[in-house]
């Protein structure tokens, strides 16, 4: 799926949209993260046929400019993207639900950055 512009979007069925949602992913209390992410875990899958869904989150304490935050949450979910497309890491698919938090450090990451914070903090699960 293509938007206007030519940036690629995740997937419907991979965006985690609902309140209930975030809150259990929150209670779960299942927390990775570096210098430039926080990750949260959901609840562990039982039953295979349901998607990992992912939520992307940037705080106003990180930048007051929506671009900025915008910007972060763009290459976050790209470098998402890019592994559930590629099918490269089997640890993403564990979970029900994963929240990606940008830290203060990820304010001038490249995107190169930002992909291997995510590829790094999957491949210690």
């Amino acid at each position: 799926m293509q938007s206007f512009f030519g940036v690629y979007m995740l997937p419907k069925k991979y965006r985690l949209k609902s309140t209930a949602a975030f809150n259990a992913t929150y209670k779960n209390h299942n927390i990775i993260s570096d210098d430039n992410i926080c990750i949260y875990l959901g609840r562990e899958k039982q039953d295979a046929s349901f998607d990992t869904r992912f939520a992307f989150i940037t705080g106003k304490k990180i930048h007051k400019r929506a671009v900025v935050r915008n910007r972060i949450k763009r290459l976050m979910r790209e470098s998402i993207r890019l592994i559930l497309k590629n099918n490269e890491l089997s640890s993403i698919h564990k979970y029900l639900s994963v929240l990606c938090i940008a830290k203060s450090g990820s304010i001038d990451a490249s995107f190169a950055d930002i992909d291997a914070s995510i590829r790094r903090l999957f491949g210690t699960l």
